[in-house]
């Protein structure tokens, strides 16, 4: 028997993504309000609505809560080391160029520890899509500060507020050669997926941010509340503008009230992928 026919009542439709998720792992040890979750359900609707065969996915991920994606979606999938997710994907990318492989991991785990393999991905243009789940913190290991928190955040390693100033993730691969650039937030779950859907369907170095909740540890730390409070400031303060050309404004800043957070779409270019 599979693990669908023992949580599935006899004679009950399938949901379309039932299949895409390990129902064995469920419910998930995720925190309530977390935005991880979201993030998951987006990726396996954007998997159905590829076209693409399911064992021509791959997802792989790193260390930390993000990391835990690899573990619920029912398609090939590597967990690797802390900062290791995209040198792991890229071995995959190159050898079996006909998968289409995903990098779903954290800002931590991808701008800090990996940050080096991430600016070299994109330079090399490899064929990955990579979806950077950013909470603004490293929520697993006690709400530390990392490469994106804002100025003026706090976190346990920066109680009066964060001091460093923070990586602008869409600038940053841009700038490295990315051929699709987008960022969205759990608010925005379409265009989210649209995304999603799109950098499937191209050769090259695409990564999606997506801004998500971490009320355990991020919105405690910052008085923000539960999650739902957190996605009521996407709601209230984002901006929707594709096709952005200066990426350099595209700064966050959840301190302050009166600065907008601008999403969307914003390159989408061709460049001949890596090893083509």
């Amino acid at each position: 028997m599979t693990v669908t026919e023992q949580v599935i009542q006899p004679g009950a439709k399938l949901y379309p993504v039932d299949q895409l998720l390990r129902a064995d792992r469920l419910p998930h040890i995720l925190c309530p309000g977390c935005g991880i979750g979201t993030v998951i359900h987006g990726y396996v609707q954007a998997i159905a609505a590829s076209g693409v065969e399911e064992d021509k996915h791959v997802c792989v991920s790193g260390i930390g809560c993000s990391g835990r994606a690899a573990g619920y979606v029912n398609v090939d999938s590597y967990h690797a080391t802390h900062g290791r997710a995209l040198p792991f994907a890229l071995g995959i990318a190159v050898h079996k160029p006909e998968l289409n492989v995903t990098v779903i991991s954290g800002d931590g785990d991808l701008t800090a520890i990996g940050g080096n393999h991430l600016i070299h991905a994109a330079r090399r243009n490899v064929n990955l899509t990579v979806i950077c789940i950013n909470n603004f913190n490293y929520g697993m290991t006690g709400g530390q500060v990392g490469p994106t928190t804002p100025i003026g955040a706090k976190g346990s390693t920066a109680p009066h507020g964060a001091v460093e100033y923070p990586f602008n993730l869409p600038h940053l691969v841009k700038a490295t050669g990315a051929i699709f650039v987008a960022r969205w937030t759990i608010l925005h779950v379409r265009e989210f997926q649209d995304a999603v859907l799109r950098s499937m369907n191209k050769k090259g170095f695409c990564f999606i941010e997506v801004l998500a909740p971490c009320p355990t540890s991020f919105g405690k730390a910052n008085n923000i509340g539960d999650g739902l409070h957190e996605v009521e400031i996407y709601r209230e303060r984002c901006r929707v503008e594709n096709g952005v050309t200066d990426l350099e404004t595209l700064d966050i800043d959840l301190v302050d009230e009166n600065k907008s957070i601008t999403v969307g779409n914003f390159v989408d270019i061709e460049r001949k992928p890596f090893m083509a």
